[in-house]
């Protein structure tokens, strides 16, 4: 009786091992696996510095009371801090944005695949918002709210969303990403802007629209605010 007891312990711790063994996540899009040292780069983080050699100035940034360039098509400029800015981030997990939004300027829709973003408004008024990903029912639900001043939303991590500036006054908002490398997919400039570009009968046949119509789009100059 003792033995089966040991041997369904056993199992059950070995389960849980299993259970807690898994892949890091990813700091980049991806990782192809090579044979050849000669070509292989080191991903998912950066060399770490001998910690007897490190300084203040490895978890030191400055420049984010500096407002960025809106003067774009779409009205927004987005000023990143991640562990290329502040070294000492590195593994940390944790990275900082600050946007500036002309007024009516938009951070158009996107995602961060590999962060979730909490915002604070700290000048102006946003209307922000999140899609979910497909329900059961093949719906995306919206999710929206207006902001004003110290107010705080959450974009889960991966789903598409965006800020707009509601006033005819310039806006500010921070906010803070749960990686290190958050990454930004931009959906029109990665749809409409790809290289190579997407073929135009894929677009065509997915957005449901005349042929012509992807054909304009695929020529526009897709602002990148980042």
């Amino acid at each position: 009786m003792k033995a089966a007891h040991f041997s369904f312990t056993l199992a059950i711790l070995a389960l849980a091992t299993i259970a807690s063994a898994y892949d890091p996540s990813p700091l980049q899009d991806f990782c192809v696996a090579t044979n050849d040292p000669n070509n292989a780069l080191f991903v998912n983080g950066k060399f770490c510095k001998d910690p007897k050699l490190a300084t203040a100035e490895d978890f030191f940034t400055s420049g984010l009371n500096i407002p960025g360039n809106t003067n774009n098509k779409v009205g927004s400029n987005v000023t990143t801090v991640n562990v290329d800015k502040i070294p000492g981030l590195n593994t940390l997990g944790i990275s900082l944005v600050r946007v500036d939004y002309a007024p009516y300027g938009l951070n158009p829709p996107h995602t961060h695949p590999r962060g979730t973003e909490i915002l604070v408004v700290v000048e102006g008024t946003l209307y922000v918002g999140f899609v979910t990903s497909n329900q059961q029912d093949g719906s995306n639900k919206l999710f929206t709210k207006v902001l004003n001043k110290g107010d705080v939303f959450v974009f889960p991590i991966g789903l598409i969303h965006f800020q707009f500036n509601t006033g005819h006054t310039p806006a500010v908002a921070f906010a803070g990403l749960s990686s290190q490398n958050a990454g930004v997919i931009t959906i029109a400039n990665a749809v409409f802007g790809s290289t190579p570009p997407i073929n135009a009968d894929v677009l065509t046949k997915a957005f449901q629209v005349d042929k012509n119509l992807i054909n304009y789009l695929q020529k526009q100059f897709w602002t990148d605010n980042n």
